[in-house]
C-alpha cells in the first residue's frame, strides 16, 4: 500500500473540502509528514488515512486528522514554544506537535499507551519529546509555564492547574461539556485570565482520573 500517497490524498481532502485551507503551512507541513499509520492497530492499516477517529488500545482513540490539524492551528505555535498535551493516546498528535515546537510535554493516564508512544516516537527520532505517565488534571507543574497547553480528551470544565501552568499570551485548546458533546475551545490567557478565540462542536473520550 501506498502511504504516502494516501497521506497526501488526505491532506488535499482536508485542506480542498474543509477549513484545512485556512491552516498554517507549519500544520500542513507536519500532517504531510507524521506518517498515521505507524499509529494505528495493525487491523486498522487500511483506514489509517481515513479523515476519521479510529480506536486504539486502552478503549482510547486516535483522533481524526482534520480535528488533529485544527487543534495544532488553533495554539498557534512558534518553533521557540514549549507545549503541554494531556492525553497522549497512539502519540500522533505529539509527533504532529514536535514537527513544529521546540519541546512537547505530554502526559498520559494508561502505562501502555505511553510506554507505546514513547517507543515509537523514539524510533522515528523525536528527541524533543517527554512523555509521562500520570494524572493529566494536575498538568506538570515542574515545567511550567507552556507557550501552549492541547487537551485531547473531555473535561467537564477547564483544569484550574492547567490554567495556572499557561503562561501569559499562550493558548490552551480543550473539549469542554457532557459526553454527548463538546464544545472545542480554544482560549488564549490575557492577564490571567482565559478569554475564548475559537470553538466548534467535537466528540472526544473523556480524562480519565485517578482515584
Amino acid at each position: 500500500m501506498n502511504y504516502d500517497r494516501k497521506r497526501a490524498a488526505l491532506i488535499r481532502h482536508i485542506c480542498k473540502f474543509k477549513e484545512g485551507k485556512k491552516f498554517s503551512s507549519q500544520v500542513v507541513a507536519a500532517l504531510e509528514k507524521v506518517p498515521r499509520h505507524l499509529f494505528v492497530k495493525p487491523n486498522m492499516l487500511d483506514s489509517s488515512y481515513d479523515d476519521r477517529a479510529l480506536p486504539i488500545d486502552c478503549k482510547q482513540t486516535i483522533s481524526q486528522p482534520y480535528v488533529v490539524g485544527i487543534m495544532t492551528n488553533w495554539l498557534a505555535l512558534e518553533p521557540h514554544h514549549r507545549v503541554l498535551e494531556i492525553g497522549t493516546g497512539s502519540g500522533y498528535q505529539t509527533a504532529i506537535l514536535a514537527e513544529i515546537v521546540q519541546s512537547v510535554y505530554s502526559i498520559e493516564f494508561h502505562r501502555p499507551l505511553a510506554d507505546k508512544a514513547r517507543a515509537l516516537l523514539d524510533e522515528l527520532g523525536y528527541t524533543n519529546v517527554l512523555i509521562e505517565t500520570g494524572d493529566g488534571y494536575h498538568g506538570l507543574a515542574r515545567e511550567a509555564p507552556f507557550d501552549g497547553i492541547i487537551v485531547t480528551c473531555r473535561v467537564e470544565e477547564v483544569p484550574s492547574p492547567l490554567e495556572v501552568q499557561l503562561a501569559e499570551g499562550g493558548r490552551m485548546v480543550i473539549p469542554v461539556g457532557p459526553e454527548q458533546q463538546q464544545v472545542l475551545f480554544a482560549y488564549e490567557k490575557r492577564k490571567g485570565r482565559l478569554k475564548v478565540l475559537e470553538r466548534d462542536l467535537v466528540r472526544f473520550v473523556p480524562l480519565l482520573r485517578n482515584g
